[in-house]
Parts: C-alpha cells; structure tokens; sequence
C-alpha cells in the first residue's frame, strides 16, 4: 500500500521526494526507486522541468522590473536633490533687489508719471513699508 500512496503523492499532488520521504517515513533513495519504476515517470519529469523553466523566467523578470524601478527612484532622487542644492543657492543670496529690477519685476503695480519722470506705485493695491513709493527714471 505504500507504493502506491508514494506514487499518487508524486504524480497527483506532486510532492518533491523529499517531502514525500519525509511524509512517509522512507529514505529518498526508496522513494526514488519507486517513482522511476512508473512509466509516467518521464511525462512527469518534463512536467516538473517546465514549470521551473516557467517560475525562473518570471522571477527573471520580477528582478528586472524590480532593478529598473529602483534605478527609476534612485534617478529620481538625484534629480530631486539637485532641484534642491539649485534652489537653496538661489534663495540663499544676500545679494538686494534695485528698485528698477523690482519695478520691472512688478510691472502692473507701477505707473509711470511723465511730470515727475517717475514711476509710482498704485495706492489701490496696498504696499507694506519695504515696497518703494517711487522710483526714478534712470
């Protein structure tokens, strides 16, 4: 009888035969023996090969779309950091604006007087006490 348990073992549940030796309580070479002797031995040999071929080519590629993904957030990163380094140098400048490159910067808020030969700000907009009043015209 336990032939044949060993042989629905490997052929229907198909169990490796060391979990089967390990099931059974017999050596793996017994076990070995046993299963060569049927002649679906080789179907199932072909069998068992093409489902690891299978389960190599998909971790395979698991591993590929895995190495690409993190190269992708490592790029990523970079890019990031050195967006990073450009706009800490940027806004790390203690260098003033002039007042014409304000105005030009701000175009809409100033109106140019011809009488005075200056530009004035718009009172309608509200101005806190660093924006100029009125820059003359170089």
């Amino acid at each position: 009888m336990s032939k044949e348990n060993i042989i629905a073992l490997f052929y229907i549940e198909h169990l490796k035969v060391k979990e089967i030796a390990e099931k059974e309580h017999f050596s793996s070479a017994y076990i070995t023996k046993v299963i060569k002797n049927d002649p679906r031995y080789m179907q199932e040999k072909e069998y068992r090969a093409n489902i690891s071929k299978e389960k190599r080519k998909t971790a395979k590629n698991k591993f590929a779309k895995d190495k690409r993904d993190k190269q992708k957030i490592e790029d990523n990163y970079s890019f990031v950091q050195e967006q990073h380094k450009q706009a800490s140098k940027e806004l790390s400048k203690s260098s003033h604006i002039s007042n014409e490159n304000y105005r030009k910067w701000n175009y809409s808020a100033y109106k140019y007087n011809p009488s005075k030969r200056r530009y004035e700000f718009d009172s309608s907009l509200g101005r806190s006490y660093d924006v100029p009043k009125y820059i003359k015209e170089r």
